[in-house]
């Protein structure tokens, strides 16, 4: 599958660059020390939330209301999983990574994916993207051996658990659908609907 930049017309249908000094923010996330293995994600981290970007995801983007910033980084290659939430999700890529995505219109009438629909998109060291609500989106791909760093902005509360059983068995966390891979057994042992077919995607 042909990889694109997040700069290329194709990334329209599922986001926009915001064009925004982040350095500030970038540097406070890459302190954070690299897992041995796997990928950490945090929904909300204080030093992070201490910036200067705070105010202005607050203010600008969200029209003021309250957000997290949190960090997902650490190693993956896989797609194995497509989430969604109910508001556009902002990444700061502090490494390059690439993002697999899909939109909501792309699900079977069964609400299954055949993951041919994805796309993938590469975020370059720097870049600020928004993911439009309408995409599906997951854990970002390493591009370098030392692994991939992601700045997320998100409205508070997202991705936490919650606080009672919900009818919708595609609703994992606070704001948080997700569907996974067949093959994706860790996820499907956790709860998560397998929902997606065909190539699991892999990042060599």
């Amino acid at each position: 599958m042909k990889i694109y930049r997040v700069t290329d017309p194709e990334f329209k249908a599922y986001g926009r660059v915001i064009a925004t000094d982040s350095s500030e923010i970038i540097a406070e996330a890459a302190k954070l020390e690299m897992p041995a293995e796997g990928a950490s994600y945090e929904p909300s981290i204080p030093a992070l939330e201490a910036t200067s970007a705070m105010a202005f995801y607050t203010d600008e983007i969200y029209g003021e209301m309250p957000i997290q910033i949190g960090c997902c980084w650490g190693h993956n290659n896989v797609m194995n999983a497509l989430e969604w939430h109910r508001d556009s999700e902002i990444n700061i890529a502090v490494t390059d990574f690439v993002l697999i995505l899909a939109r909501l219109e792309d699900l079977d009438a069964d609400g299954r994916l055949d993951s041919a629909k994805c796309k993938m998109f590469q975020v370059k060291a720097g870049e600020t993207v928004e993911v439009y609500a309408t995409s599906l989106h997951f854990c970002p791909c390493t591009t370098e051996a030392a692994g991939f760093n992601c700045i997320v902005v998100l409205p508070k509360g997202t991705n936490v658990a919650l606080d009672k059983k919900p009818a919708d068995p595609l609703l994992f966390r606070k704001n948080k659908w997700i569907i996974c891979h067949e093959s994706a057994e860790g996820l499907v042992s956790r709860g998560v609907v397998p929902g997606i077919y065909g190539e699991n995607w892999v990042i060599e």
